[in-house]
């Protein structure tokens, strides 16, 4: 099967991917980001924690160009985001793929189409090879049997597992993954979670992610940063972060969450 995280030029691992220079983020009088400074490696898994508000998902909406930094500099494979010119943004945000708490899949689209549309019409890919891929991704999902059904046909779980596919078939060199599980019923989270742990395992894919499942960033996460008041407080492997934790606030949050 084709690695999902293979890119025509895939940054070296270990190479920096994403980063963050003095970010600031304000919404009216409430800063999310203050000065953020920080940086993803290629190929790392990295998890982001912390209390709601804190800025995690802001983190997420700026590198997918939903939102714009009121301050600072971000920088994704050696290419600027912000500041940068449309045609700019548009080319580096075919680097990024998004996960989001809702599955955001177009209702009026098979599986198979959902999985191909933006191959074709943004990548320019034919629509032979986006079908073979997507078929591909959705065996690498489990739900090699479901190309001809639509959403409301599949369970919230099955929507999600689509979702994962879709953003892979854009072959980004980051997935980024926002509470990719928040929305679903307890009986399906841990569906969804086996599927990411098999693509952490066995891609070479940078991953991002906010969540609140904090066995599922303990086992994927080669990093982990705990956010509070729009800074990083704390940052170390998951072994660290979650056994022996040296911020305050840190513990304060693991021993309300775990």
């Amino acid at each position: 099967m084709t690695d999902p995280g293979s890119h025509t030029n895939p940054p070296v691992d270990g190479s920096e991917l994403i980063r963050f220079d003095h970010v600031t983020k304000r919404f009216g009088s409430n800063t999310v980001l203050d000065g953020l400074d920080f940086s993803v490696d290629a190929g790392k898994h990295v998890t982001l924690i912390g209390p709601s508000g804190s800025g995690k998902t802001t983190i997420l909406r700026l590198l997918m160009t939903l939102m714009k930094p009121d301050e600072g500099t971000i920088t994704v494979a050696g290419d600027q985001l912000f500041p940068a010119s449309e045609k700019q943004v548009r080319e580096v945000r075919k680097k990024i793929g998004m996960v989001f708490q809702q599955f955001n899949l177009f209702p009026n689209m098979n599986v198979l189409r959902n999985i191909t549309e933006a191959p074709v019409t943004v990548l320019g890919m034919s629509k032979d090879e986006a079908e073979q891929r997507a078929r591909e991704l959705l065996d690498l999902v489990g739900l090699a049997d479901k190309c001809d059904a639509y959403p409301t046909q599949l369970s919230g779980g099955q929507q999600q597992r689509v979702a994962i596919a879709r953003a892979l078939a854009m072959r980004p060199q980051v997935l980024l993954l926002d509470e990719v599980t928040s929305a679903l019923d307890p009986e399906l989270v841990a569906g969804v979670l086996d599927v990411l742990r098999d693509i952490a395992r066995t891609t070479d894919i940078t991953m991002l992610c906010v969540t609140h499942e904090m066995n599922f960033a303990r086992d994927i996460s080669d990093q982990v940063l705990m956010f509070d008041s729009g800074h990083v407080i704390e940052s170390g492997p998951p072994e660290k972060i979650f056994g022996d934790p040296e911020h305050e606030r840190t513990r304060e949050f693991l021993g309300a969450v775990l």
